[in-house]
This record gives C-alpha cells, structure tokens and sequence, in this order.
C-alpha cells in the first residue's frame, strides 16, 4: 500500500510515499480503508520534530474510511481521530490503518468522507473543552479567543448548538459566526466583552491563542467565570493579577486533547455525529490533494495564509 512517511524533522519536503506492507489486524482490531486523512496544524508541528515523534514515521490524526474487517463493523463508514496517532504510533496519512474496535464511531450518514475527515482534531478539541472541561450551560455567555482559527470556528458551532451565546475575538477581518465580534487590533478588548455583557463579563472563555493575549481574556470574565487553556503562542509563560483573579473567584482550567484516549474520542466523535447529522453543526470547508501531493498540501498548512482544511485523498 502507499503510505507518507518522514525519516528526519523537517519541512513539507521531508515527506515522501513509500510502499509498505498492507497491515495485519491483530485480536479486538479491525482494518480500516483510508479515504480521506487530514491535515492540522499538529501535523505539520509534528512533522518539524515538535513532539518527537519516533521516527520513521507516518504523520495524521484525522480519517474517514471503510471497516473490511469481518464481523460486526463489516462495510461501515468510520470517521476518527486516534490517540497517538503519527507520534507514538503511525498515523492514518496511507491507505490502510488497523486499530482497536473499541475506537471505532461511525461517520455522519450527511457527510462525505472527505467532509467527514474535516471534523477530528478541531471539533474532539472544542467538545473536551467545552463540554467535558468546561461545563457549558445553555443560556450562558462565552468568550472565544482565537475565533477565527479551525478550533475557535468549532467552537462557535458547538456553543450556538447547546443554546448559548458567544462573543468572537480574533486579529483580522474575516467574518466570524459569533454574535459578537471584537477585532482585538482596533478595539478595546476587555471593554468590548463588558459593553456585550451589561459590563458583567463572559461566564466561559475559550483561550485558543494564550502568550500575551491570556491575562486580558481573564480581565473580560464575570465573576466566578472560568477560563479554557489550549496553548500559548508566542510565549509560554504568562502572567495576571493574583488579587484580581481570587477577589473574582475565577477558574482556570487547562485541557491537553493529546491525553485522551481511543475511546474517549470515539465517544466525543458519537455525540457529535448528532449534530452533523442534525444539521446543527456543519463541516469546515477543505481542499482535497492526492496523496502523491502531500508535500504541497502540507506546504499550504505551514504557511497558515489558508483556512480551508487540506485533506488527502489516500485512494
């Protein structure tokens, strides 16, 4: 089978196909036939040795594919993000991929396969955070920071879904499904949210930007709000007021999506098919590639000036 592979850190050019073995699955494993793999941002970051992932290596998160496993799981569409997968184990970035049983949820019947890859890394990430993490209860206000990147728009998504109302921050002009929509380069941030709000602040933000941008998105919380950590750029360490943050009795809550497991992910990914089956949540917009082009394909990712979702097409 043809399979992507990286054998140094690098740039998109590290990567090349190789011809490898068709996998074998083991006992409580199924094969899966690879559709559609996408690309994320964590896979160009791992591909650069970003978390060292044991080489060589195939790269990818995201699928969409067919079980030809026999037995229960036989002929059904599959859509997952697996645990490990291009770090601690080969990645779904190939043709064919086995995995646990138990792992396994099956794709929205309204999305093709290459809709369906879409989904994995930003959406598994806004749900563990929000739902899991967070709480969210309709009818609350919650504050997005990083609105416009893949993680920010699915988040908005899933917080109008569950009835609640959200306030967008992002750097750009681009449009932006929240209701309310601050442009941290010309606006006064925190006043913004507070002028949104009758000046009580967001009762749940969303941090998906961190460095210099932390401390004011915990200025715009109400009292007893509570704050989402998903990264930090630029900086990894940050600073705030500690009188402030207690006199407030603000939470701060820090999500890593890389330690949930196979089965929490399938369980994230069958709540979600609801809503994309619903129509309540609508899949992010992509670019498909062979997957003989994926150096190209992961060069468009790196150079972040696209926000469409790359996907291969690994048939």
């Amino acid at each position: 089978m043809k399979t992507l592979r990286f054998s140094e850190y690098g740039q998109a050019d590290v990567l090349h196909i190789e011809e490898t073995a068709k996998p074998v699955p083991a006992t409580g494993e199924v094969l899966i036939k690879i559709a559609a793999a996408a690309i994320n941002p964590s896979d160009v970051k791992n591909v650069a040795g970003l978390f060292s992932a044991r080489l060589p290596m195939t790269p990818g998160r995201d699928f969409a594919g067919t079980v030809e496993s026999a037995g229960p799981w036989y002929g059904k569409q599959v859509w997952g993000s697996g645990a490990g997968f291009g770090i601690s184990s080969d990645g779904a970035q190939r043709e064919y991929i086995t995995m646990p049983a138990s792992w396994l949820s099956e794709k929205p019947a309204k999305l093709t396969m290459a809709e369906a890859a879409t989904v994995g890394v930003p959406y598994v990430t806004a749900w563990a955070t929000l739902m899991l993490a967070g709480q969210l209860q309709a009818d609350e206000t919650l504050l997005v920071n990083g609105c416009t990147g893949a993680v920010g728009r699915a988040a908005i998504q899933l917080a109008h879904w569950k009835g609640a109302r959200v306030i967008g921050i992002g750097r750009s002009d681009q449009p932006c499904a929240a209701d309310v929509y601050i442009n941290a380069r010309e606006q006064d941030v925190v006043a913004g949210v507070k002028a949104a709000t009758d000046g009580l602040g967001a009762d749940i933000a969303l941090d998906a930007v961190g460095g210099n941008s932390f401390e004011t998105v915990l200025k715009c919380l109400r009292r007893g709000g509570r704050q989402l950590a998903i990264t930090s750029t630029g900086t990894a360490q940050v600073s705030f007021n500690l009188l402030d943050f207690y006199h407030q009795q603000l939470q701060l809550i820090g999500v890593d999506t890389m330690k949930l497991t196979g089965t929490d992910i399938a369980a994230i990914l069958d709540e979600l098919r609801y809503g994309f089956d619903s129509g309540a949540l609508q899949p992010q917009s992509h670019h498909s590639w062979n997957l003989a082009n994926a150096q190209q394909a992961y060069a468009t990712v790196s150079s972040g000036k696209n926000r469409q979702k790359q996907i291969l097409l690994c048939q």
